[in-house]
Formats: C-alpha cells, sequence, structure tokens
C-alpha cells in the first residue's frame, strides 16, 4: 500500500463521523481580487509577468458537505482581471483564470451553520491561467511571444465571518509549477452562498 492511500484511508476515518449525517449545500461563490499577478512559464524573449488591481471579478458554483462548524466544499471558478498588464513591457491587456478547488471550512465560513460567527478555511486545487488575454502587441509576436494557459498548484487560506448560509472571507492565494516555473497569486474577498441554507432564514436558530 503506498503512503498516497494511506492518508487517504486515515484522512476517511477521521471523517466519516462527521459526514454519517452530513448536510449538503449547494451555491454559488462569487470574488472580487483586491490584486492578482500571474508569471507565465519563461521564454527568455519579453517580461513574463502582470498584474491587475481592483478590476478583478469572478465566480461560479460551490458545494458543501459536513456539519454547522465543518464543511468540506468543491468550487470551479472563472476569474477576469479587466485591465490586467505588464507594467514594466506592456504586451496587451486582460487576464483570465479557472481556480478548481477542494476545502476545509471552520466555524462560521462552513455555511452549514445558523449562527453568526467568525470562521476560516484551508484548501487548495489547480487552476488555469493566461495573461495578454484580448490582443498580443504585434511586437511581442515579432519577437515569437505566445501566451496560452498553463497550470499552476494552488493553496488558499482564508478568514472570515459567517451566518445562515452566506460566508464573506479575505483570502490569500498561491500557485506554482515546479516543472514550468510559472506561478500565481491572488489577494481578495470572496462571497460565498449556499442557497438551501439561506433559505431557512426564517427558522428561529438562525441569527438574522
Amino acid at each position: 500500500m503506498t503512503i498516497f492511500k494511506k492518508y487517504i484511508i486515515f484522512f476517511a476515518l477521521i471523517l466519516s463521523p462527521i459526514f454519517t449525517n452530513a448536510q449538503i449545500g449547494v451555491g454559488l461563490t462569487a470574488h472580487t481580487d483586491i490584486y492578482q499577478r500571474i508569471a507565465n512559464p519563461p521564454d527568455g524573449l519579453m517580461s513574463r509577468s502582470a498584474g491587475s488591481v481592483l478590476l478583478n471579478l469572478g465566480g461560479g458554483p460551490k458545494i458543501w458537505i459536513g456539519a454547522r462548524d465543518f464543511s468540506v466544499s468543491f468550487e470551479a471558478q472563472a476569474s477576469l482581471g479587466i485591465l490586467g498588464l505588464s507594467v514594466s513591457d506592456y504586451k496587451g491587456l486582460g487576464m483570465l483564470s479557472f481556480p478548481i478547488m477542494a476545502k476545509l471550512n471552520f466555524g462560521g465560513v462552513s455555511a452549514l451553520g445558523f449562527e453568526g460567527k467568525q470562521g476560516f478555511s484551508i484548501g487548495g486545487g489547480i487552476q488555469y491561467s493566461k495573461s495578454e488575454l484580448y490582443y498580443l502587441s504585434s511586437e511581442a509576436k515579432d519577437l515569437g511571444v505566445k501566451r496560452d494557459y498553463f497550470k499552476t498548484f494552488i493553496a488558499q487560506a482564508g478568514y472570515g465571518f459567517g451566518i445562515s448560509g452566506f460566508a464573506i472571507l479575505g483570502y490569500l492565494r498561491y500557485g506554482w509549477n515546479a516543472e514550468t516555473k510559472a506561478n500565481v497569486f491572488n489577494f481578495g474577498i470572496q462571497y460565498d452562498f449556499n442557497l438551501p441554507q439561506l433559505k431557512k432564514i426564517t427558522n428561529p436558530e438562525s441569527d438574522l
């Protein structure tokens, strides 16, 4: 038996009591990146980095499985950096990324409780990113610069507040790919909406 399989069995045994009577939530997640930066695999031609401030929006579907104070969630988002560019070596505009993650959510951000309280989440997954989304300058093309989607392995941590199916978190995300030398960084605010739980805000247990 490989070490990886042993870890899977270990965590399955720990989590099985939690998920025996687990709640399931389905909804949406959205985010605003205050700042995001991506660094393409190096090509030795022009600057490989691009960044974007504030005008970064995204969202996608999300599901939760767990209990009031702990849940496991799975999400897939699309994130658009509207005016993302390379300041030091301008080549074009726009950044697009697709982070796909699994997370462990604790306390109020489990999105499955009624009581309003703070909590945190940790998780990871993969992200596909691309810079110079709208166009690539003719100068860059003449030099042989190409901008394709590239993959990084991401880790994210967040801290925030949740109540009755809604959560808001500040988060940091970093991703890298040791093989291609690409990396990404995101810092922003995320909003979670567990739709079935939001419909229960009239429940006497809800703080709303």
